[in-house]
């Protein structure tokens, strides 16, 4: 087995790989059609056991012992009143550890929902509409303690462990990377991709790993040194078939931060791999068992507030309230009420951010960073069907150069599960032009939108997908297809993580600020797990270790180095922008965005709409299909 605490050995691991096909072939039966998944007549729910390696892990174990450090705290130093702006998962998770170390928490969060970029609610008809479509992994060992230490691992529904792509050469049909059982890090996933005899030729493969290497053996500075590079800059660069990215690469960079490739940080795909392939079950995902605000953020707010903690909705902030010295003083909130507190945490995301920082502040680099920084825009749709479709009980990557993956929610999840009619959850990227896309989607109609999607759908299922008149992309459908759309609602967030383009990562900034009792959270801050749910969690672990320390005496980790370029300028001070209107687009999150929201849209953030096009209004109310 490879051990954990150090690199594997180059050469060991290429020649790993290149006996893998035969040392695998004595002990594994090949199907005729190896790798290739063909639709099921009658998909059903399947669920596996928790994989114990995850509780093994290195990172797992680092994870929890920041938790365990934090717990210490509770009888140690003196306790403060911290107030958290922003009750996402980053704020959330900052509290929790916060009311571990004995200090009282107290989140604000704007909207009249927990979550931010996890945030669902209801529509009319009681069905839940979500931000996102999350998965979680089992290299997120932050999140996985925090379910640990809420005691809710049976809310997560483990999937067999594999990658499942749609073939973009033979419709209806599925490829896969199965991990062989048994097989460590990180050889399971060499054999994975060897074994799977329909994405890239044997001769593709040896081209693929050894450019690879370096990430295994230097670690995470090979891996911030490619930061310049995008995904495809360095496949040029190390001399990768361009086949690769058609094959592997747009679906990872999709799936990773809904961005192309010829505009993604390779340091994005490196860090995902390391931590991936360095975990025997790395990649093995799980589905929540429901909603995300009852059975993810519930449990977090119930567990702060049994510790003396407080979180409140419908709390939007209106300023921060500075002194003359630029030190900070109280919170004033949107109701003309102000807060004080021993400890302040921004747990905002970076274009909010970016909207409140004080005039104090911004002549002062480390906050000037956030400037290089912008949320990257995306779309969750949600499709309700009048039929079953045929698919798999998993995550699948789409291959299609509209949408990044899906999963029929009526199969993955109790909560919706449906043994009639399909519910399928897509995220629609790119969808910006930052993002590689042609089309600023954002601004377009969500009939633009979902007709789009229909002539997607119509690639991936074309035997069940109807020829339906409303739909003009589905026109070319035989009379086979019987599936028709019965209702759809279009989640527009138009600032979610943050852009990982090329040269930005050297820009994210630490928890601790120049500003005494000022502490930054947020996936965009700096932490290995990029903008994702991992990384929100992290961040706001993190943050909370330097509010914990600082009040117990104990040393923090102090300021990340901030780049010549940023802290040799001399900055021009600048008024706050301000946040403006009430709604969840104003606030940073994803919303169904009536005809006022789109026009709100325009005010705030016009980039996203193309030159001269219309604020389009959606056809139907919550856009169910007449």
């Amino acid at each position: 087995r490879v051990r954990r605490d150090r690199p594997a050995d180059a050469a060991m691991v290429f020649r790993m790989l290149l006996l893998a096909p035969a040392a695998l072939a004595l002990t594994v039966p090949v199907a005729p059609r190896a790798g290739v998944e063909p639709r099921s007549s009658a998909p059903f729910m399947k669920d596996y056991p928790t994989p114990k390696g995850i509780f093994k892990t290195g990172n797992y174990l680092e994870g929890q012992a920041l938790s365990q450090k934090l717990a210490a705290y509770a009888w140690q130093g003196e306790k403060k009143k911290v107030a958290i702006v922003g009750g996402g998962l980053s704020g959330l998770a900052c509290a929790k550890y916060l009311a571990d170390a004995g200090h009282k928490p107290l989140v604000l969060e704007a909207r009249d929902v927990l979550g931010g970029k996890v945030s669902a609610w209801q529509d009319e008809d009681g069905d839940w509409i979500e931000t996102g479509l999350h998965i979680f992994f089992g290299a997120y060992p932050n999140m996985l303690n925090l379910f640990s230490e809420l005691g809710i691992h049976d809310r997560l529904q483990w999937k067999v462990h594999q990658m499942i792509f749609a073939m973009q050469q033979l419709p209806g049909e599925f490829t896969s990377f199965n991990f062989v059982p048994g097989i460590p890090a990180p050889f399971n996933f060499g054999l994975a991709i060897l074994l799977n005899q329909k994405m890239l030729t044997f001769e593709e493969k040896l081209q693929t790993a050894p450019p690879l290497l370096p990430m295994l053996v230097e670690g995470q500075d090979f891996i911030d040194a490619q930061d310049e590079l995008s995904v495809l800059d360095f496949m040029r660069k190390y001399g990768m078939p361009e086949r690769i990215n058609e094959e592997v690469f747009i679906s990872m960079a999709k799936a990773l931060d809904f961005i192309d490739p010829d505009k993604l940080s390779m340091t994005v795909v490196l860090t995902a791999m390391n931590r991936f392939l360095n975990e025997d079950d790395g990649l093995q995902m799980a589905f929540l068992d429901g909603n995300q605000p009852d059975r993810l953020c519930d449990p977090m707010k119930r567990y702060i507030e049994a510790r003396g903690g407080e979180v409140r909705t419908s709390a939007p902030l209106q300023e921060f309230v500075i002194d003359a010295d630029g030190s900070i003083e109280g919170l004033k909130m949107r109701d003309g009420s102000i807060i004080t507190a021993d400890e302040y945490v921004s747990a905002l995301p970076v274009d909010i951010f970016k909207r409140m920082l004080p005039q104090a502040w911004s002549t002062m680099p480390f906050f000037r960073q956030a400037d290089e920084l912008e949320g990257i825009p995306v779309i969750n749709l949600h499709m309700w069907f009048d039929r079953k479709l045929d698919g798999v009980d998993h995550l699948c990557f789409s291959r299609s150069p509209l949408l990044s993956v899906y999963a029929d929610m009526s199969t993955t999840c109790k909560e919706y599960y449906d043994e009639e009619r399909s519910m399928l959850e897509l995220v629609f990227a790119p969808c910006s032009k930052l993002a590689g896309g042609n089309t600023n989607w954002i601004g377009k109609s969500d009939e633009d939108i979902i007709d789009a999607t229909m002539g997607e759908l119509a690639r991936l299922f074309p035997t069940e997908i109807a020829n339906d008149p409303r739909w003009p992309a589905t026109g070319k459908q035989g009379p086979a297809g019987k599936a028709r759309l019965r209702k759809f609602a279009v989640v527009k967030t138009p600032r979610s993580v943050y852009a990982a383009i090329p040269g930005r990562n050297k820009y994210r900034p630490s928890q601790q600020t120049p500003i005494d009792r000022f502490t930054l959270a947020g996936d965009w801050t700096s932490q290995k797990f990029l903008g994702s749910m991992e990384g929100a969690v992290l961040a706001g672990k993190l943050a909370a270790e330097v509010v914990a320390d600082r009040a117990a005496g104990r040393p923090t980790k102090g300021l990340k180095a901030i780049r010549p370029e940023i802290a040799d300028k001399v900055w021009a001070a600048k008024a706050p922008a301000g946040v403006k209107g009430q709604g969840a687009i104003a606030f940073g999150g994803g919303a169904v965005l009536s005809k006022e929201g789109m026009q709100v849209l325009r005010e705030n953030d016009a980039a996203q709409f193309d030159e001269g096009q219309p604020d389009k209004a959606p056809a139907a109310k919550l856009a169910t299909v007449a």
